[in-house]
């Protein structure tokens, strides 16, 4: 045997045999295609549709925001909330402060809502570390409750307006940009909503996101293994608080409006649902969380005024009955019956 014969022999075997698919390579594939698919109709909405629909979606990725938030602190850590409302007013009248009080440009208020709030949420969860299950809940529930009526002490009138509230002026879009308001800010907090979401998989992918995982699953072998579980529990509420404090924020500039009914125990309890709707631990079920607070309560007035509570808790059991870990379950088993195919 020649050894072109030999050459062309092993040639044609190597070509013969498939060539194997890396799963790691499979999954960011798919990803990337469920992004794209995604960002394209969510950028050409606000071109599609009326004003109010727009207020509506930007409503969602506000709603969105908020829910991610608490998805890390609940989904991810473990931690119960029935207080995320007072996070997302905190947010809410910082923004409205520094707009009408003091002038400053609504991007500006973004951070600074996220970073009061951090600071907030992470002094609660100091002396909350002491506490699990139902008594941490019931300590976040006190927090839903109080924190509206401090706004309307009389101390704080001049920078809350008390009950009256404060008006906003929605802002124009920037650079000349031919949009208008409601589809700037639209786009505007859809990009904040992309941003968080990214930051929300990195933090979950680091070091620190498989602690606040580890405290989750067994807080005994996490501490055994030299995780400060004080630290990072207290560092949970900061986080998943900034990230609703600059909903809060986003929400405030939207609908141009924040007085203490505002935010009363409801939201927290809206927000709870939209977590579990969406799935707890799966970070996108928190648009369809989102969408699930705004649109089933409209949905349940639509059918009936005086019996909206009743048709809205018939919903929610339910999508409870069919999607028992929500969203995010179907997918998981919708995912696992892929890779067993």
């Amino acid at each position: 045997m020649t050894i072109e014969t030999s050459i062309a022999r092993q040639s044609s075997a190597t070509t013969s045999k498939p060539t194997a698919v890396n799963p790691a390579q499979r999954l960011n594939a798919g990803r990337l295609t469920i992004a794209v698919t995604f960002l394209g109709p969510a950028i050409a909405a606000p071109f599609l549709v009326g004003n109010f629909l727009i207020f509506q979606l930007t409503m969602v990725l506000v709603y969105a925001i908020a829910i991610l938030g608490l998805n890390i602190l609940t989904g991810i850590n473990g931690q119960f909330s029935l207080g995320h409302g007072a996070f997302y007013a905190v947010g809410a009248y910082t923004a409205a402060i520094m707009m009408d009080r003091w002038g400053v440009g609504y991007f500006w208020t973004l951070p600074a809502a996220g970073t009061i709030c951090f600071v907030v949420g992470f002094l609660f969860g100091l002396p909350a570390l002491r506490l699990e299950g139902v008594y941490l809940a019931l300590a976040t529930f006190a927090l839903a409750v109080v924190t509206p009526q401090l706004f309307k002490l009389s101390p704080f009138e001049p920078w809350t307006a008390g009950v009256t509230g404060i008006t906003l002026t929605k802002p124009d879009a920037p650079f000349g940009l031919p949009l208008d308001q409601d589809q700037w800010l639209y786009l505007f907090t859809l990009s904040i909503g992309i941003v968080a979401y990214v930051c929300a998989r990195n933090l979950i992918a680091s070091r620190g996101g498989r602690a606040l995982m580890a405290i989750r699953d067994n807080p005994t072998a996490a501490r055994s293994m030299g995780i400060n579980t004080a630290v990072y529990k207290s560092l949970a509420f900061g986080v998943s608080a900034l990230y609703t404090g600059v909903a809060g924020a986003l929400g405030a500039i939207v609908v141009q409006f924040v007085a203490p009914d505002s935010f009363t125990f409801s939201l927290s309890v809206a927000l709870l649902v939209g977590l579990v709707v969406g799935g707890v631990g799966w970070l996108p079920g928190a648009l369809f969380g989102g969408a699930f607070v705004l649109f089933v309560p409209n949905f349940a007035e639509a059918i009936s005024k005086g019996l909206s509570g009743a048709v809205y808790g018939l919903v929610l059991i339910l999508l409870m009955y069919v999607m028992p870990s929500g969203l995010g379950g179907i997918v998981r088993a919708a995912k696992a019956l892929a890779w067993r195919k």
